[in-house]
């Protein structure tokens, strides 16, 4: 869809219009209509061709929901306000991603009700202001740039001072594909409200902090960094977990059995560490599990009928560049939901399975 809006209908006026939505409409400027609509609370321009400076006139302070996404737009330091409001006191939402943003826009200082953050997928870098970390946050979304650090003060990022430990109200935070590194912040895993932590991509090393006090979290994404030790045993008290992927890392641990007993954990991707030892005991464990990638570790052992039998319900199973040896268990053909089996570079010697 392609909006037109000519030089004469700049001063069209809807006194009652709160909701305004032009997504995908081809736009190559703000309309400046927008300067009149006083009651306007939501504004969705996202996935336009706008570009250039974002005009004053377009921050009204009865804005609850805003979103400029998918533009090549600047964000000015200064924002000036007729009636000396130096805040937005209604910004709840607010979603730039993918702008083509290069710094953290400055009127954030003083927006202390924002419940939703999302600049990912810009050209940010370095370490993140203090004052990001806003109380009221429940969603923020860094992810997709070139970050080096939460915390612009300190290197000791478990430090219980970092910021973004006062983000008590917190339920998703993705930082994931950046180049932030240190240790994963501990208190994370004390926000009781969390449910998505996505850290992926990174240079995050030591070791996994325990996860004691997360018992709303849903997703953990860890994979590609640097971390190394074992994995807490606190994950088995996120009784809500539904993904786990801590792949391409350098965790040293035996197989986790003991999360079998989480009663909706579908996928489990521990692919590439340092993994070890047997694998036994998974019948009457993970009632739900969809996605098994134990590939490229140091298992080892007879691969059992009873592995087979426990993960029949498997939709992909990924066991390949491990010690594993034995013969493949004809029930392997009761796997009626797989899409997706790599057995390869194990010992398993065995007819071709017809």
């Amino acid at each position: 869809m392609s909006l037109l809006i000519g030089s004469h209908n700049k001063s069209l006026t809807f006194p009652q219009l709160e909701g305004l939505a032009l997504r995908s409409c081809n736009l190559t400027e703000f309309p400046e209509f927008i300067k009149s609509q006083n009651k306007l609370t939501s504004l969705h321009l996202s996935n336009n061709r706008i570009h250039g400076l974002v005009p004053n006139w377009l921050w009204k302070t009865t804005l609850i929901w805003v979103d400029l996404s998918s533009n090549r737009i600047d964000i000015p330091n200064q924002i000036a306000f007729d009636d000396a409001i130096s805040s937005f006191p209604m910004l709840r939402w607010l979603h730039l991603q993918s702008c083509n943003i290069s710094t953290f826009p400055a009127f954030l200082k003083s927006q202390e009700s924002l419940e939703d953050l999302d600049l990912s997928n810009n050209k940010i870098s370095g370490a993140v202001p203090n004052w990001v970390w806003k109380k009221s946050l429940l969603s923020l979304n860094l992810s997709n740039n070139s970050l080096t650090s939460l915390d612009q003060f300190s290197s000791n990022q478990d430090s219980l001072r970092t910021p973004i430990c006062n983000l008590s109200q917190l339920q998703s935070f993705d930082a994931s594909f950046n180049k932030l590194s240190g240790s994963i912040p501990s208190c994370l895993g004390n926000i009781n409200t969390l449910s998505f932590l996505y850290l992926q991509q990174n240079n995050f090393s030591g070791s996994i902090p325990d996860f004691g006090g997360a018992t709303q979290l849903y997703a953990l994404k860890l994979k590609d960094n640097k971390l190394e030790g074992k994995l807490p045993r606190s994950l088995a008290n996120c009784t809500m977990l539904y993904a786990v992927n801590l792949g391409n890392n350098t965790l040293h641990d035996t197989f986790p059995l003991w999360l079998g007993k989480l009663p909706d954990l579908m996928v489990l991707i521990l692919r590439a560490n340092r993994f070890y030892g047997p694998i036994k005991h998974l019948e009457n464990n993970f009632p739900k599990l969809d996605v098994l990638d134990i590939a490229s570790n140091n298992f080892s052992g007879q691969l059992s009928i009873e592995f087979f039998q426990a993960t029949h319900k498997l939709r992909s199973l990924k066991i390949n560049g491990n010690n594993l040896e034995g013969k493949l268990p004809r029930s392997l053909a009761n796997c009626k939901k797989l899409e997706v089996l790599d057995l390869g570079k194990n010992m398993i010697h065995d007819t071709f399975p017809y």
